[in-house]
């Protein structure tokens, strides 16, 4: 076994557009608009943007006729002007659309939760887009699985794995490879879990399709950038994924950087190395190596315990690999490397994605990033993230936000600011901050509370998955939210007045 080396999963070739995925090709980001997908100008110039930016695919949702008829126009008009991207319809709730949307895009995404294969639908899909040449994505979502396979599985990964195992075997009964799977979530624990369980599930039937990666409503700012990085993170040091969406909520085109970081952050590894442990990958299972139960930043590190820096081109596997050699089992251990990049967004990225994995699998219990550019207080800031992202330790509030897309109903980029102005002084919180019904209650599941769109100028707020007030004016939804905090005894003052 190479120690420091790396190998990519095979997966066969899946052509999107002009773009193609899988068996060795190089890793593809992309992003999705949040324009309404019905003005045909805002979809195209935002487009444009995002592939400027780099991202070669992306997203448009179509969830009415009307959105999937105007997809023609849309990509006629990017024809006209040269650009390059390759469009992808999202499909959620109507699968007829998908029939619309399959003329005229290059690839399709369908969610198993909203689509049946008993009746010939989805079959009669694959035919359709076998003719023209257009790819199809099977998009599993934690949040949105299907009664009856929630009824046996729960929201589970091994549910999600059902889910998307019982779409796969209707493509290989039909021939039909130009098919890409992914496995989303807002926890990374789940999400990681996922991907890897439906490899294991993949390789058993001897399929190879290629994975999209994402973090479902990771955030925005630092924040989201250090939780997609550790969920697409740990599956890219496994070798696993082709494609990938770091979902922000911000402007798309923003997510194309970090992703390309991601990517490249990758790309430039060597040889094989293998996965250790796969019983810890469960989030049911999971269980820490040593007895600590909260892990630390490198201020609180003890003078006794044992810290291992990774030195070569794969940190992860080389800091696994040298955990799992210990003579003493359950002996404390704390994972360290330098970086030297500038920026603080480029050291929180790749440490998120090297070090971060190894929290995820109960591995390690410390953590310190050496960074001479950086302040000990924004490298302080990064290893707590790092650590909240993992799910290990909470140390502020958590905000469950979706990137935003054509079906959301409100400003979520400004209305999440707003949120976080008056909670971010708050301990061990979950808000889901979420655009429209489609995937907002089943993400943010596990969210202590809920501020969701239902209408334009309407937001019905949860207190965990439970619905507390419904349709109200969204002037006065935040006033509500801080209200429903407090009568659940989970508000406390800002220590600073002055600063939320």
């Amino acid at each position: 076994m190479n120690l420091t080396g790396y190998e990519r999963r095979p997966s066969c070739a899946v052509r999107i557009g002009r773009i193609t995925i899988g068996d060795g090709h190089p890793i593809a980001v992309q992003s999705m608009t949040n324009t309404d997908t019905k003005d045909t100008e805002a979809c195209v110039a935002q487009i444009e943007r995002i592939s400027r930016a780099g991202g070669t695919i992306v997203r448009l949702t179509a969830q009415g006729r009307r959105e999937g008829e105007n997809l023609s126009n849309i990509a006629q008009c990017l024809r006209e002007r040269g650009c390059p991207a390759a469009l992808v319809a999202d499909i959620h709730f109507v699968p007829e659309v998908a029939a619309i949307a399959a003329r005229y895009v290059d690839k399709v995404r369908i969610n198993p939760g909203n689509y049946r294969t008993c009746n010939g639908e989805f079959e009669a899909l694959i035919e359709q887009c076998r003719r023209r040449g257009v790819a199809i994505r099977i998009g599993v979502n934690h949040g949105s699985l299907a009664k009856r396979i929630f009824d046996e599985w729960g929201d589970t990964p091994e549910g999600m794995v059902a889910s998307a195992m019982e779409f796969l075997r209707v493509c290989r009964e039909r021939d039909f490879d130009q098919v890409v799977v992914s496995m989303k979530s807002s926890n990374t624990r789940v999400m990681v879990a996922a991907y890897r369980l439906l490899v294991e599930a993949m390789e058993r039937e001897g399929m190879r399709y290629p994975l999209h990666l994402g973090v479902t409503e990771a955030g925005n700012g630092l924040e989201g950038r250090i939780k997609s990085a550790v969920g697409i993170g740990a599956l890219l040091a496994d070798g696993i994924g082709d494609t990938i969406r770091v979902s922000l909520t911000e402007a798309p085109e923003n997510e194309v950087p970090v992703g390309r970081l991601l990517a490249d952050h990758f790309a430039r590894r060597e040889g094989t190395f293998e996965v250790a442990h796969p019983e810890r990958y469960s989030p049911t299972q999971y269980r820490r190596r040593s007895p600590i139960q909260t892990p630390l930043v490198h201020s609180e590190l003890p003078a006794t315990w044992r810290v291992i820096e990774a030195t070569s081109g794969n940190p992860t596997a080389e800091l696994r690999a040298a955990i799992l050699s210990l003579d003493r089992a359950d002996e404390p251990v704390a994972v360290a490397r330098r970086y030297d990049d500038e920026s603080i967004g480029q050291v929180a990225v790749k440490a998120a994605a090297d070090l971060g994995p190894l929290f995820l699998d109960g591995l390690a219990d410390g953590i310190r990033i050496e960074a001479p550019s950086l302040t000990e207080e924004e490298t302080e800031q990064i290893e707590l993230m790092i650590l909240q992202a993992a799910r290990v330790r909470m140390s502020r509030t958590e905000y469950i936000a979706c990137p935003s897309c054509g079906r959301t109903l409100y400003d979520i980029e400004g209305t999440l600011a707003a949120i976080r102005a008056r909670t971010a002084h708050l301990k061990n919180l979950r808000i889901g901050v979420m655009g429209c019904i489609v995937n907002g209650p089943g993400e943010m599941a596990d969210a202590d509370y809920g501020y969701v769109g239902a209408a334009p100028g309407r937001i019905t707020l949860y207190k965990g998955r439970t619905v507390v007030e419904k349709n109200i004016p969204q002037e006065e939804a935040l006033d509500r939210l801080v209200a429903l905090i407090k009568a659940g005894g989970d508000w406390s003052e800002p220590e600073n007045p002055q600063r939320p």
